[in-house]
């Protein structure tokens, strides 16, 4: 089509518009991957037919019955042709949808003597995922896999020798972006089948494909085995689907179980149970009950009007594909005045941004402001709606297309949908990801104003021409430290009073609003009282080391000691995801809540007896692991108690930010009547975050020492972050580094890389310090030279309470939207 000819076929599409859809007047709908529109001509035809004829119900020998089933069999046949589909050779059953079909094809071969193993493709809509549960082995593949599976270079162990049924479902288009499977997998995969010992079947998903696209099965040995597709989509109207079936696929439904009226002949129920099905036809068997005839007698008018309106599906293919190209290279050029782009586009791209050939007529993308942060999906709608453009955003019911496109690890979205995220909340971004997408797909009735309105329209509202520079939080510092200070050291303890996990160098950690992103999320609970474990009473605790592995989604624990019995113990292996089905139920954990440092709470117990086993065998006591997620209400919510103390001696100047808990230089503890925002922690003592000072172990270490002591690693305080000089092998420590000593004291507010904290008050310290946490040997120091040196009113004190401050300028930026630091960010102070 030249572009002459296609500005021409735009033009009459433009005509056709206000005449046969006039429910678009002043409206851009651009859903048509949802379903398309139906015409005002076809409507008048169906409802002209309607009350011209008379129609009965299918099953009876009437004449209106048999005029049903007349136009029921022309219908069938002329819906085959659509499809270039030889009756001989295939055969086609009218269903709801596409996924009723799907369902139909799932019910067989479960019926088989030996079930079916499935494959699918990651980028399957959830009705094709949902058939894994039927199965005894599944398995998602990308196209990589795909390919190397046909072409037998890599066959996975599960499909090895298998003896059962194969089924491998793909769709034919990707509902969310567009891409395109190739669809000569079935023959592909059908002739490698000649090779193995079970049957192969394809079932394809042709439901975003045919919207726009010709689908043309006039191959028989290229086919895939089952089709199914939903009309709507192409039509508009009726609502209605189709299962189209490969007869040499035939046979997999005799294992069908289920029978409805009309699919048998005979039926015996009294003193036997027996019954004979149709076997004139597969469509005889399949059909249970009355078929919706008058959906399918609307069928009819649906295409002789689809083909007088639009001429052949090659046309509306290159209509869409043109318009498509035009709304995809558009929003990639977007541009902020910055130079970012206002687009993340996920639909296939080429190196320069432009919309791949052969793939669908639809754009999958997000927004993104000029500092790179993201744009609300929900407040994105919102807007859309007001200025009437009819639009989908979110999931698109397509797990792993969007899981990929995002970059959603599986213990990501538990981890959301754990902490209520659902499809269409308004919390829509979570730790800085995106958890859905925008989706505009273009139909056979759109055009180019259509498309040229949407871009202006983002445009207008979320292209930034004149861009300040990056902003600072409106809580900068006022008198810049002249310490030369950075992260040396970053600590989490996902399991309350066990060792610790490094974080990485160059790795950046989240920051939540509990504290540091997976500290202190799980406890161990006396299976008996309900309370929380300590190292002050089981010393051991120390060697129970974790690894949080985020590619395979769990929290490692293996100890790094001997048993009682002299056996190494092994590991066992924690799911990062809140997995119901290894907590014990809620009405076990009410009637024994967990405490932890003397507060009742409400954890997630669980119940699953290789994890329990596992502590309770290293502990020597009867112990349960628990959980205590973030975001959490009641019970399931903890907050800071920790406060400034007499003798930390902070400048009034920083009341001039507002404290979580309490007020500044006031010693009433976070829960009094002065406080006007309570800070939530998970299970840690007192405070979100606990940080020390190098410079202040150095100068406690000079002391013990002087008393005949050996020197304390800095572990042994489990903070969560270590604050020092910078690291450099050729620097000897100065006059300064002394200096700075116990100067945390002071401190009333700190800035690590972008990120504010506000200091709540020095850490009391009790004599679990003494406990070296490499060999669980309790010894007396650090404890008793802090004592002499560190005690203030009768209390023990080293390291500092603090907690992170929400940015608070009005431009989201990325370090807002997720808040991260890393070992060597470059520390701060306000003193």
């Amino acid at each position: 089509m030249t572009d002459g000819v296609w500005e021409a076929y735009n033009a009459r599409i433009e005509e056709l518009r206000e005449r046969e859809y006039p429910m678009l007047k002043d409206e851009i709908y651009l859903d048509h991957a949802g379903t398309t529109l139906y015409a005002k001509s076809l409507i008048e035809k169906f409802s002209a037919d309607m009350v011209s004829n008379l129609y009965g119900n299918p099953h009876s020998g009437s004449a209106s019955s048999q005029a049903s089933t007349s136009r029921i069999d022309d219908v069938r046949l002329r819906l085959l042709q659509f499809f270039n589909a030889d009756p001989a050779e295939f055969d086609l059953v009218f269903v709801a949808n596409a996924t009723a079909g799907i369902k139909l094809v799932v019910e067989a071969l479960r019926a088989g003597p030996d079930g079916f193993t499935y494959v699918y493709h990651q980028s399957s809509h959830t009705s094709l995922v949902g058939v894994r549960e039927e199965t005894r082995t599944s398995l998602c593949f990308d196209d990589v896999a795909v390919e190397n599976w046909i072409a037998g270079t890599h066959v996975p162990d599960e499909l090895k020798g298998s003896t059962s049924p194969i089924l491998f479902a793909y769709p034919a288009q990707s509902n969310m972006d567009g891409s395109r499977m190739p669809l000569d997998w079935s023959r592909r995969l059908r002739k490698r089948g000649c090779e193995c010992k079970s049957a192969r079947y394809t079932l394809l998903d042709a439901a975003a494909y045919v919207a726009t696209s010709q689908l043309d099965l006039s191959d028989s040995d290229c086919a895939p085995d089952f089709t199914v597709l939903s009309l709507y989509k192409i039509f508009g109207f009726p609502d209605l689907g189709a299962l189209i079936v490969r007869r040499q696929a035939v046979p997999v439904f005799r294992h069908r179980k289920y029978f409805g009226g009309g699919t048998v002949d005979m039926v015996v129920c009294r003193k036997e149970k027996w019954h004979a099905s149709k076997v004139s036809s597969l469509h005889e068997a399949l059909e249970d009950g009355t078929l919706p005839t008058h959906s399918i007698i609307a069928l009819d008018a649906a295409l002789e009007t689809h083909q007088r309106l639009f001429g052949k599906m090659e046309s509306i293919a290159l209509h869409t594909s043109v318009l498509a190209h035009r709304l995809h290279n558009q929003l990639a050029a977007l541009r902020h005045g910055n130079g970012a782009p206002v687009c993340a586009i996920y639909s296939p791209s080429s190196k320069d941004g432009r919309k791949l050939p052969g793939t669908g007529p639809v754009v999958a993308f997000n927004l993104r402001n000029s500092y790179g942060a993201w744009i609300s999906l929900a407040e994105f709608e919102k807007l859309a709606t007001l200025k009437k453009f009819h639009i989908r955003t979110g999931g698109l019911c397509n797990p792993g297309g969007i899981s990929t496109a995002l970059g959603l690890e599986p213990w990501e979205m538990k981890r959301n949908f754990s902490s209520g995220f659902r499809c269409g909340n308004e919390n829509d971004i979570i730790c800085g990801k995106p958890t859905g997408i925008v989706r505009v797909s273009l139909g056979a009735m759109s055009t180019v104003a259509d498309v040229d309105k949407f871009v202006l329209f983002i445009s207008e509202f979320y292209l930034d021409q004149h861009v300040s520079e990056l902003p600072v939080s409106s809580r900068a510092l006022e008198s810049g430290s002249e310490y030369n200070l950075q992260v040396r050291d970053i600590m989490v303890y996902p399991i309350k009073s066990c060792a610790g996990f490094r974080v990485p160098r160059g790795v950046l950690w989240d920051m939540r609003p509990e504290g540091l992103a997976w500290d202190r999320e799980w406890c161990l609970v006396h299976r008996g009282t309900g309370r929380a474990l300590s190292q002050k009473q089981h010393p051991r605790m120390a060697l129970l080391q974790p690894l949080l592995d985020f590619d395979k989604g769990v929290l490692q624990v293996s100890y790094r000691g001997l048993l009682p019995d002299g056996k190494p113990p092994s590991s066992i292996a924690i799911p990062l995801s809140a997995d119901p089905s290894v907590f014990e139920s809620p009405q076990v954990t009410e009637h024994l809540p967990s405490r932890v440092c003397g507060e009742a709470i409400t954890a997630q117990k669980y119940g699953c007896p290789d994890i329990n086993g596992f502590f309770s065998s290293i502990l020597g006591v009867s112990c349960a692991l628990a959980r205590f997620p973030p975001g959490g209400q009641g019970k399931s919510m903890r907050h800071a108690k920790a406060h400034l103390q007499k003798h930390q001696n902070v400048s009034s100047k920083s009341s001039r930010y507002p404290l979580p808990s309490g007020m500044p230089g006031v010693t009433t503890p976070p829960d009094s009547d002065t406080e006007t925002e309570q800070r939530r922690i998970l299970l840690s003592n007192e405070s979100p975050i606990l940080a020390i000072n190098l410079s202040s172990l150095a100068v406690l270490n000079r002391e013990v020492m002087a008393r005949g002591g050996k020197p304390v690693s800095a572990d042994v305080f489990r903070a969560n972050i270590v604050i020092g000089p910078p690291v450099d092998d050729s620097r000897q420590p100065s006059a300064e580094d002394e200096t700075l000593a116990y100067s945390e004291d002071h401190w009333s507010t700190l800035r690590i890389g972008q990120q504010d904290f506000q200091m709540l008050g020095s850490c009391r310290r009790c004599h679990m310090v003494c406990i070296d946490q490499d060999t669980a040997i309790k010894s007396e120091e650090p404890f008793v030279t802090l004592t002499k040196t560190r005690r203030f009113d009768g209390k023990v004190f080293f390291g500092t309470h603090m907690c992170h401050i929400p940015a608070t300028t009005e431009a989201s930026t990325v370090e807002a939207q997720r808040p991260t630091i890393q070992i060597g960010d470059t520390v701060m102070i306000d003193v």
